[in-house]
């Protein structure tokens, strides 16, 4: 199992911030945003792939590109960072009008991951558990999808989350507007972790992987 990297706090500049937010005023806060996703579903159409899959995999990309985002606790409780996080993922059961959480290894390419988490979603579409795979290891981060209804604001209340430093993602129904295709995309951060300048970068470049899909195939 792979252990998080500690941070150098001699030279780490976001020392005081950390600290400040993991102790002193310990918070999260949330944004959501609208993603211009109108070449990423035509990108989808043209080569028969996932839209869900395509989703996680674009945003964990991002995350990964971010030692922010990729942000952990030693059993010391001192700052770390993972090398590589991994995506966990809702599916939902009709049948039950449950949902389970269940989670895949992140790759690079995406075909192999978008077949992986594939053959995860349609294993655990008709699961009757929470987590059909067992308890999620540490070094995932949570995306869930709520493709019921489009939001222009979303956020969790975590009750005693304050060593939860992974972000947490919604994604909503799409939105047409002039032509283009919309994605509400929420973003639920611990401020230890990451400031508003992180999390706009984040917004940034996963609005810019979007708008060039040619990684889809």
């Amino acid at each position: 199992m792979a252990t998080p990297d500690p941070i150098d706090l001699d030279t780490w500049t976001r020392r005081e911030t950390f600290e400040y937010y993991r102790e002193q005023v310990p918070c999260t806060y949330a944004i959501t945003v609208e993603i211009d996703v109108t070449e990423l579903v035509a990108a989808l159409r043209r080569t028969g792939r996932k839209t869900y899959p395509a989703q996680i995999w674009a945003i964990a990309t991002v995350v990964n590109r971010n030692r922010e985002f990729r942000m952990a606790l030693t059993d010391a409780g001192a700052p770390a960072t993972w090398p590589v996080v991994h995506p966990a993922f809702t599916v939902f059961n009709p049948g039950r009008e449950t949902f389970a959480v269940v989670w895949t290894p992140y790759e690079a390419d995406f075909a192999a991951f978008h077949d992986r988490a594939s053959a995860v979603l349609a294993d655990a579409a008709s699961a009757d558990t929470m987590f059909p795979h067992g308890e999620l290891p540490p070094d995932v981060f949570d995306v869930s999808s709520v493709p019921w209804t489009s939001f222009t604001g979303f956020s969790l209340q975590i009750d005693g989350g304050t060593r939860h430093l992974l972000p947490i993602f919604t994604i909503g129904r799409y939105v047409e507007r002039a032509g283009r295709t919309l994605m509400p995309l929420a973003v639920q951060v611990h401020h230890a972790s990451a400031d508003g300048f992180h999390a706009a970068r984040l917004v940034e470049e996963i609005r810019g992987l979007v708008a060039e899909p040619g990684w889809v195939g």
